[in-house]
């Protein structure tokens, strides 16, 4: 089975508006809402696919309660834990002349939630793929991959990592699977801007 974790999954509120202006009433045109978060999003598009995935991470509150429901609707097996405080993120994108957005927070996370993820992770195999995808919260460990990466080792489990920065370089002594860096990550690795031709994209990314 592949599993994904979003630790921090937001439902997205995309509204369209014309000419939007700052300080003012904006009537919007198109208003949508999605489900968000990069694991999630990975849950998504096996779905549409055809293959199945069961979407882990954290939810909380109405947002949360809203998350699973639009999750279950598209067809997704979701075994998220609940989370006692706060409120799951509400993200808004307003959509005009330029593209504005406004990301929320995120419920505080309790250690006993966390060994909760932890104690339904121990259950995976060599058999399972982990996708572990996305930002985390402040409340949580900034290690927190590497701590899953350490866990998983006993079982050969394949983890394919999708995150910036450190949360990523931090596992690369575990040897995940497969990561997935974008240009701008790569070039980032190696103390350069975003990798633009091809080349320099094969050279960073081979070594």
């Amino acid at each position: 089975m592949i599993y994904t974790v979003t630790f921090n999954p937001s439902l997205d509120y995309v509204v369209k508006v014309d000419n939007f202006a700052v300080g003012e009433i904006n009537r919007t045109q198109v208003e949508n809402i999605y489900p968000g978060g990069k694991g999630i999003n990975v849950s998504l598009v096996l779905q549409n696919l055809g293959l199945q995935s069961v979407a882990l991470g954290f939810t909380a509150g109405f947002s949360g309660t809203e998350i699973e429901r639009l999750l279950q609707k598209a067809g997704c097996r979701c075994d998220f834990i609940r989370a006692a405080a706060g409120y799951s993120r509400i993200n808004t994108k307003i959509i005009s002349d330029s593209e504005t957005a406004l990301n929320g927070q995120g419920p505080q996370l309790s250690k006993e939630e966390l060994h909760k993820l932890f104690t339904k992770l121990q259950g995976l195999t060599q058999d399972d793929i982990l996708v572990l995808a996305g930002s985390i919260p402040a409340s949580l460990p900034d290690d927190i991959y590497e701590q899953i990466l350490e866990l998983l080792q006993p079982a050969c489990t394949r983890v394919v990592v999708d995150a910036t920065g450190d949360l990523l370089l931090k596992v690369l002594k575990y040897k995940p699977f497969l990561i997935k860096p974008n240009h701008e990550e790569l070039g980032e690795f190696f103390g350069r801007g975003p990798l633009l031709n091809e080349e320099d994209i094969l050279a960073a990314a081979l070594k």
